[in-house]
């Protein structure tokens, strides 16, 4: 390898299916990275298109070290789960990466310098703001702005970063291997929630550095208009949160021994709250301090619990 060894070295984990309209963009944004060393692994999940020549032709004609597995085809969440928790693996950061997106050649440096400012024994989870574009790469605006500090009473009912933005250090990293693949809603909300209950650091950085690109194969994609408001509330009302949050806190019950004493009490009152009538589901959430990060979402959140689908 042609690199630098002294630079930090970055496992970047990249999850494919079906993705030659936009890989090569991402491809080429993440070998334009500064001041880093990168391991590219990328865990296909049975692309039948042209992705994985694609990435044939990069691994033949890159310096870079690229390693391409077969995923378990079992949707998106278990695929970066199972490429995460490979023990093989091994680098001094790690940062999750979709197929179609575009970072800007400081993204990976700029999160190490943030992280590097906390404590090295601490888990530590960097996540951004993103910039919005379409299709054909053009700006639509900014995601969200988060003003309240993430933690895991806000991880239990909303994720704040986006997987495409996120890199952890290596006790995050550890923090997911010991918990291995569990039925989860999604890779990024998870490892937001594990980290914050264990009571490692959750860094979110106002500045984007990613190039999000909106389509419609997004699982979620971004809620700044009201068209993706109106779909959430729909999905509220089919009882879609109830079953996310169930999912969710099963797992969270599964990796209870890694949650800080505080964070079991909260996950206790929250999930109890969930199964009682509305004054007492009212005085949980209230109790246990559950909280979103806008009002629109608080409210949200408050007629999910008076119609008893958390």
């Amino acid at each position: 390898m042609k690199q630098n060894q002294t630079k930090p070295s970055v496992a970047v984990l990249m999850c494919t299916y079906q993705g030659e309209r936009f890989l090569e963009e991402q491809l080429d944004s993440i070998f334009r990275q500064q001041g880093v060393v990168i391991q590219l692994w990328i865990s296909d999940d049975g692309s039948t298109d042209a992705t994985l020549n694609i990435l044939q032709e990069y691994k033949k004609n890159s310096d870079i070290e690229l390693t391409v597995i077969s995923g378990p085809q079992q949707g998106f969440a278990k695929n970066f789960l199972s490429l995460t928790c490979r023990s093989e693996i091994k680098a001094d950061y790690y940062a999750y990466s979709d197929q179609d997106d575009i970072w800007e050649p400081d993204k990976l440096s700029r999160a190490i310098t943030l992280i590097k400012n906390e404590p090295e024994s601490k888990p530590v989870l960097y996540c951004s703001r993103t910039k919005l574009i379409n299709e054909a790469g053009q700006e639509l605006g900014l995601s969200p702005l988060f003003k309240k500090p993430p933690c895991f009473a806000n991880a239990l009912v909303q994720n704040i970063g986006g997987g495409n933005t996120m890199v952890m250090n290596n006790p995050a990293h550890g923090l997911l291997l010991k918990v291995g693949v569990l039925e989860v809603v999604s890779h990024d909300w998870w490892t937001y929630m594990l980290i914050s209950g264990a009571g490692g650091i959750v860094i979110y950085d106002s500045v984007p550095y990613v190039q999000y690109r909106q389509h419609d194969d997004n699982f979620l994609g971004s809620n700044m208009s009201w068209g993706s408001r109106l779909s959430r509330i729909k999905m509220l009302l089919k009882d879609r949160y109830t079953e996310w949050n169930s999912l969710n806190t099963a797992a969270l019950k599964d990796s209870w021994k890694l949650l800080s004493r505080s964070n079991q009490l909260t996950l206790e009152i929250f999930s109890t709250a969930r199964e009682r009538p509305v004054p007492g589901r009212l005085y949980g959430i209230w109790k246990s301090g559950i909280h979103r990060q806008t009002m629109f979402g608080n409210i949200a959140l408050l007629v999910a619990t008076l119609l008893n689908k958390l």
